[in-house]
């Protein structure tokens, strides 16, 4: 599988860890978009598309999100969420991945790609709409 495209939307906060989002296209026949560029401490990495995880409420059964306090519908005090000793962040924990590499060897190709791209796109500089 081949990375064909990559587009790079740049966010303008320079100070947040969030650098960039990137659509990423794969054999000119599949997009994965909302790759995050982020700056960690060892430097840039990718975050794949996540999506919050939710809870039922107990009372309605309405989905909130996890850690939530009291039911988006009902009202109701949603149970504490179970905490696991140290194995994942609260952030991995609240989030599942949408898409994402099963190899080793695929997530840093793509890795690769993307901060490529990523690099590409901030060193043209910013693009004015009236140019």
């Amino acid at each position: 599988m081949e990375v064909t495209e990559a587009r790079v939307f740049l966010k303008d906060s320079p100070d947040k860890k969030l650098k960039a989002y990137v659509t990423v296209t794969f054999d000119n026949a599949f997009v994965v978009r909302n790759i995050k560029v982020i700056e960690g401490t060892n430097g840039l990495f990718i975050a794949m598309p996540s999506r919050k995880i939710k809870q039922p409420c107990p009372k309605c059964g309405f989905k909130n999100e996890l850690r939530s306090k009291y039911c988006n519908q009902c009202g109701a005090a949603l149970p504490a969420a179970s905490q696991t000793a140290g194995q994942e962040t609260s952030a991995q924990l609240e989030h599942k991945d949408i898409a994402h590499p099963i190899t080793q060897s695929f997530r840093e190709y793509l890795q690769k790609r993307v901060l490529e791209a990523y690099e590409q796109e901030k060193n043209r500089g910013p693009s004015s709409p009236f140019s």
